[in-house]
């Protein structure tokens, strides 16, 4: 008899997990997309958002950071218009690996697709990727995208049941910046990059020009090019006072009521240095190179996005150069940056030599892979966690001031797979990936490490080595790039880099202090406790700081040009008052 209970018992809880399995199984979510968007087969990542609250549209709630809404991905090749697409339950998300995990609750829910083309590689593959329209590769901002107003749903224990999301809504084309007296904007068709693409690409830039440039049209001028992150105009730049009607912000991320105001003061600031009398007449660009990868190429030539750093530097400089009355020569041209723009900084003055006179790379993206944030990509098995026998901590990837970690490295990955595969969600570990892998068989970047477990692909970083590891390139050659960049390499980095970048300038301090035949003749320095984008200012705080790169490096370019510039150099007609 106690068998035969407890053999019902044993069916019974067979039967409620098998119940229990069917109704997290059973979820079923179709979304379709109104034709009056278009009658066209489209083709792209469908994106399924969740959020608990309403404060803004679940689409501007999705991160990598603590407080981040969910979030689902999935590829779709053949999406047409009023047909349903049945959300794929295997879907991979984020913080909430899938769909069925979702706690019952309220949730206000948004599809969006992020379109993707055909690409006809000269490489002979075809790859599919998101086209940038103008926003600087944003899943979410991207002219052409579709989505769907939010609605508001019940998850319960039964999960989700016959929910039907139609996206109405298409992201519209973006405005084009205008000229103005001081800010000129400009964009080029690259023989060299639409070569490699198999269509028309175009390089852009927004110039601003020296105080009176068109009253003095015998000078001719030496160039600045402030790299980074894309641009949507000139920035830091603004002829009148602030407005005295905004009212304050606070700045969460430096602790700053009023940032706002701050920020405009800084950019009117600038513009009264811009115009004093002993100011030096310069040209600054900041240059617009977004690719299907990301919002910016990082300025080099790469396997997988084609030869930006041939493109920008004997065509698209060139180009500016000879519109706007530049010097042409590369004795008058000057690098900086900081991040993203800190790495390109420094790799296109070591990856182009001569055609630059100096450059000063702020909190740098990791410039030595030995400590690829907190990676050492040469030694280590797995980039998520710390080895052990008999422990698993994870690695971390972002943290503040005082050690507090926000994100880690699996997680930032997780993140990056849901919004895109194939190294296509446009953030910050694809493009690095997509910058400094071979190109795979399929046409896109071999992975550096396993999306999902985080292995390490040691051939993949042996490439990586030899073609991108800036402090491994200017140890392996310094003999001879040493007299070539001497006295032209400046790097500054906080020492409590919130990606842990500081590491990698260490590194690249120790290699740089050793040399000799010639001694590198530059500069490398911290700042104490200093968070991301630390640019060298030791008297001002960096949310200050950060907003005088325009300015801050111009008294040692100009010692600079005074040093190296040949003997039959132009250095008065650029020097009026």
């Amino acid at each position: 008899m106690q068998k035969v209970i407890f053999l019902l018992l044993f069916i019974t809880v067979l039967i409620s997990c098998k119940n229990e399995s069917n109704s997290a199984d059973n979820n079923s979510i179709y979304i379709s997309f109104d034709s009056s968007l278009g009658d066209d087969n489209l083709q792209g990542r469908l994106l399924l958002m969740f959020s608990n609250n309403d404060e803004k549209e679940p689409r501007f709630q999705i991160n990598d950071g603590l407080q981040t809404q969910l979030i689902f991905g999935m590829n779709v090749d053949i999406f047409k218009p009023k047909e349903s697409q049945l959300f794929d339950q295997n879907a991979f998300g984020y913080p909430v690996s899938s769909i069925k995990d979702i706690k019952p609750g309220i949730y206000y829910v948004q599809a969006l697709l992020h379109v993707y083309e055909d690409f006809q590689l000269s490489t002979g593959h075809t790859v599919k990727l998101p086209m940038d329209n103008g926003e600087g590769q944003q899943w979410n901002l991207s002219p052409g995208n579709l989505y769907s107003k939010p609605i508001k749903i019940e998850v319960t224990n039964e999960g989700i049941k016959d929910l039907e999301i139609v996206m109405t809504e298409k992201i519209e084309p973006l405005e084009e910046p205008k000229d103005t007296e001081w800010i000129k904007h400009v964009k080029m068709k690259s023989e060299k990059l639409s070569s490699f693409w198999g269509r028309d690409i175009f390089l852009g830039a927004h110039v601003l020009l020296p105080k009176d440039f068109e009253k003095h049209p015998e000078a001719k001028y030496p160039i600045m090019i402030f790299h980074g992150h894309f641009p949507s105009d000139f920035g830091g730049f603004r002829t009148t006072p602030p407005d005295p009607n905004l009212e304050p912000d606070f700045a969460e991320r430096f602790n700053v009521k009023g940032y706002n105001i701050i920020q405009q003061q800084e950019a009117y600031d600038f513009y009264k240095r811009w115009n004093e009398p002993d100011f030096p007449r310069f040209i600054i660009i900041e240059i617009q190179h977004p690719t299907p990868y990301y919002d910016d190429s990082y300025a080099v030539n790469s396997a997988s996005q084609g030869p930006y750093g041939d493109a920008i530097t004997y065509e698209l400089i060139p180009f500016i150069e000879e519109k706007f009355r530049g010097l042409g020569e590369g004795w008058a041209r000057f690098l900086y940056g900081g991040s993203t723009g800190g790495w390109e900084a420094l790799a296109v003055q070591v990856m182009y030599p001569e055609e630059y006179n100096g450059c000063f790379a702020a909190c740098p993206d990791p410039i030595d892979f030995r400590a690829y944030c907190l990676n050492n990509i040469y030694e280590d098995k797995n980039a998520y966690y710390y080895e052990s026998d008999f422990n698993t901590i994870e690695i971390p990837a972002k943290r503040y001031y005082l050690g507090q970690i926000s994100s880690t490295v699996k997680r930032a990955n997780h993140f990056e797979l849901v919004l895109g595969d194939h190294s296509r969600s446009g953030q910050q570990w694809d493009i690095w990936e997509a910058t400094y892998s071979p190109q795979g068989e399929d046409g896109y970047p071999q992975r550096i490490w396993d999306k999902m477990t985080g292995e390490i692909n040691s051939e993949v970083a042996k490439y990586w080595k030899e073609n991108y590891d800036l402090r491994y390139i200017l140890e392996r050659d310094w003999d001879k790039l040493g007299e070539k960049l001497r006295g032209k390499i400046h790097i500054y980095c906080g020492d409590m880099d919130n990606y842990y970048l500081n590491n990698a300038v260490y590194l690249m301090e120790d290699f740089l202090e050793s040399t000799t035949n010639p001694y590198y003749e530059g500069e490398v320095d911290y700042g104490d406790r200093a968070e991301h984008c630390w640019n060298g200012d030791q008297e001002n705080p960096n949310y200050i700081s950060r907003l005088r790169y325009n300015s801050m490096y111009v008294p040692k370019i100009m010692e600079r040009i005074a040093k190296t510039a040949p003997k039959d150099a132009d250095l008065m007609s650029w020097r009026y008052k």
